[in-house]
């Protein structure tokens, strides 16, 4: 997969650079200098970027020859920083279920993978109203990689999907979108429909009923 605009600029940087060591094990100042060939003052200086930026913390601790060398290591929001395959490999993994199953169970399938995603946060809604469910609901989908927004036309609901983290697969694998339609329809308590434009260029929409 290729990587493109500002994912691409930040990994050809030192600071990217930086990140891509720390991603194999925790290093210290001179490590990490001695890695890149730069002074222990200016690798200091972009930890501290970093750090700030919440990708990098102070992990421990490494005996030194006078004192003790700090370890830094990644955080856990730094792994979405680089690249990932996911729709790809989803699209794969679908080609090989569907020659495998009949259409009724492939999309069987689909629906118990967004009530399994769903049910890890039902508690988190329980007793809530609609409005902090469906709230809830657009965070989740964040979390999982894509970005959503809460619609009224023509006095219906729809949530429009930007960016969905599914898009490489449900050009060829329309049933794929039967799982965030599962997924919404678990944690905001109402049917939800699937109703997406598909194709090279798919729009995602889910009318809450």
């Amino acid at each position: 997969m290729k990587t493109t605009g500002w994912r691409a600029r930040l990994m050809e940087s030192t600071r990217g650079k930086i990140l891509d060591l720390l991603r194999t094990k925790e290093r210290t100042v001179n490590e990490l200098a001695a890695a890149l060939g730069l002074t222990d003052n200016a690798v200091r200086a972009h930890l501290l970027s970093l750090e700030r930026d919440g990708l990098v913390h102070q992990s421990g601790t490494q005996p030194g020859f006078r004192k003790p060398h700090a370890t830094y290591a990644l955080t856990t929001e730094a792994e979405q920083i680089f690249p990932k395959s996911y729709g790809v490999l989803l699209d794969l993994i679908l080609v090989v279920i569907s020659r495998q199953l009949s259409p009724k169970e492939l999309r069987a399938a689909m629906r118990e993978v967004g009530k399994r995603v769903a049910d890890n946060h039902l508690l988190e809604v329980k007793g809530k109203s609609r409005n902090k469910r469906i709230e809830a609901a657009l965070r989740i989908l964040k979390d999982l990689g894509g970005s959503a927004t809460f619609e009224k036309s023509e006095g219906k609901h729809f949530i429009r999907g930007h960016g969905c983290p599914l898009a490489a697969a449900t050009s060829q694998h329309p049933d794929a979108c039967l799982i965030a339609e599962t997924l919404l329809s678990e944690i905001i308590g109402a049917p939800v429909k699937e109703c997406c434009l598909h194709g090279s260029t798919p729009s995602c929409r889910f009318e809450i009923r």
